[in-house]
C-alpha cells in the first residue's frame, strides 16, 4: 500500500466521555469517492484489529467500489420508515417497537441495515419532544412489553441522556423488557465503564445483544467490556451478519460462536444479509448459510449454535431457516412469515471468492 495513489485521511471516534487516539487509516481516491456517499469513520481501536488490507477486519469497516455500483438492493427494504408511527420508533411486531436513539456509531459498518443515514448529517442526541412523543405512543399502546433501543449505537450516548432514555420507558407500566443492541463492546470497548454498568444495573430486566462477525474481533479488551457487562447481570446475546469474505466459513463460525460461549455471549442470530442498497458485494446464497449451520450443530456444543433468520423485505418480519425444511421453487425460496403468509425470497447462485 504505497505510491501516489493512495492519501491520508484521519478518522476518529469519539465516545461519551474521551476521544481515542487519532488514527491514520490510508484511503484510495477510490474509497474517498464512496466514503462521500456513505461517510466512513473508524475507532483508533478497531483500526488497530487490520492485519492487511483486505482482511476480515478490513472488508468490514472500509469503503469498497462496489458500493457505489450496487443498483439492484434497496435503500429501506425493511420498510422501517413505513413502519414508524412517529418519529424515531419503528413498530413492526405486535409486542415490541424499536427506538432509534443516535445517528452514530464508532465504525460505520459497510454492510450497515440503516446505511441510508447513519453519519449522515449532523451527531446530534435525540430530541427530548421526539422522545416524549415515543413515550406516548408506547404509552398508549398497552400490548407494547419489549422496548429495543437501536441506532446508531445507543451506547455513543452519554450516560446522563441514556439514564434519561431508559427512565422515561421504566415510567411505562407495560414495558416489561428493555433491550439494547450495540456493538461498542466490539469497536470502542473502553466505552463500557464500571459507572456506565452500575446505572444500566439498575433498569433490569435489561438485555444486551451484541455484534460479533469475525474470531479476530474477541480480544482481551472486548471480553473485559462483555465480562463488566455480564458482571452487572445483564444477559448478553449476539448477532452475526452472514457476509461474504469475512465469515462464510464453517471454520470461521465454528471458532467465532465457541468464542463467543468463552466471553459469556450467547450466540442468538445469524442474519442472512439484508438488501440493503451498497451492500450486494457482501451478499451470499441463503445455501450457504445452511450449510453453516448444518456444520455447527453436534460438532459444537447446542449453546453455541445460533438462529439463522431472514429478515424478509417489506417489513414482514424475520423467518427462522433450518437445513432440513426449505422449500424452493428454482431460485425463489417460499417463506412462511410469523402470521401465516408464504412470501417469495429470491435466492443468489453461489460464486466464491
Amino acid at each position: 500500500m504505497t505510491g501516489d495513489t493512495y492519501v491520508m485521511r484521519y478518522i476518529t471516534s469519539v465516545s461519551t466521555t474521551h476521544a481515542t487516539a487519532v488514527n491514520p487509516v490510508k484511503l484510495t481516491v477510490e474509497q474517498q469517492l464512496v466514503a462521500s456517499v456513505y461517510p466512513c469513520k473508524v475507532s483508533g481501536y478497531y483500526a488497530g484489529l487490520i492485519g492487511s488490507a483486505g482482511d476480515a477486519i478490513w472488508r468490514q469497516c472500509m469503503p469498497d467500489p462496489r458500493e457505489l455500483e450496487d443498483q439492484t438492493q434497496f435503500a429501506d427494504p425493511l420498510a422501517e420508515e413505513l413502519l414508524s408511527p412517529v418519529p424515531g420508533l419503528i413498530h413492526r411486531y405486535p409486542d415490541r417497537v424499536v427506538l432509534l436513539v443516535s445517528n452514530r456509531c464508532p465504525v460505520y459498518c459497510r454492510f450497515c441495515m440503516r446505511k441510508r443515514h447513519v453519519g449522515s448529517g449532523e451527531d446530534l442526541p435525540l430530541e427530548a419532544d421526539t422522545l416524549e412523543k415515543a413515550v406516548a405512543y408506547i404509552r398508549s399502546n398497552p400490548s407494547i412489553h419489549d422496548v429495543i433501543l437501536s441506532g446508531g449505537d445507543p451506547l455513543m450516548l452519554d450516560d446522563a441522556s441514556l439514564h434519561q432514555i431508559l427512565s422515561r420507558l421504566r415510567s411505562v407500566p407495560h414495558v416489561k423488557i428493555i433491550r439494547i443492541g450495540t456493538r461498542v463492546p466490539v469497536t470502542l470497548p473502553d466505552r463500557v465503564t464500571s459507572e456506565l454498568c452500575n446505572m444500566l444495573k439498575s433498569f433490569h430486566p435489561l438485555y444486551i445483544n451484541t455484534h460479533f462477525n469475525h474470531p479476530d474481533e474477541i480480544t482481551a479488551a472486548s471480553a473485559r467490556a462483555c465480562g463488566l457487562l455480564a458482571d452487572a447481570g445483564i444477559p448478553l446475546g449476539n448477532q452475526t451478519v452472514l457476509l461474504r469474505g469475512v465469515n462464510d466459513d464453517i471454520s470461521v463460525m465454528r471458532n467465532l460462536m465457541t468464542g463467543l460461549l468463552g466471553i459469556r455471549v450467547r450466540p442468538y442470530y445469524i442474519h442472512q444479509m439484508d438488501l440493503i442498497k451498497g451492500t450486494a458485494h457482501f451478499r451470499t446464497p441463503v445455501s450457504r448459510g445452511l450449510d453453516i449451520i448444518l456444520a455447527l450443530r453436534g460438532h459444537i456444543s447446542g449453546m453455541a449454535v445460533p438462529h439463522y433468520v431472514i429478515d424478509l423485505p417489506g417489513g414482514k418480519g424475520k423467518v427462522a431457516l433450518l437445513p432440513d425444511d426449505v422449500e424452493r421453487e428454482g431460485d425463489l425460496l417460499i417463506l412462511k412469515t410469523y402470521q401465516g403468509e408464504r412470501v417469495s425470497y429470491r435466492d443468489i447462485t453461489e460464486t466464491r471468492e
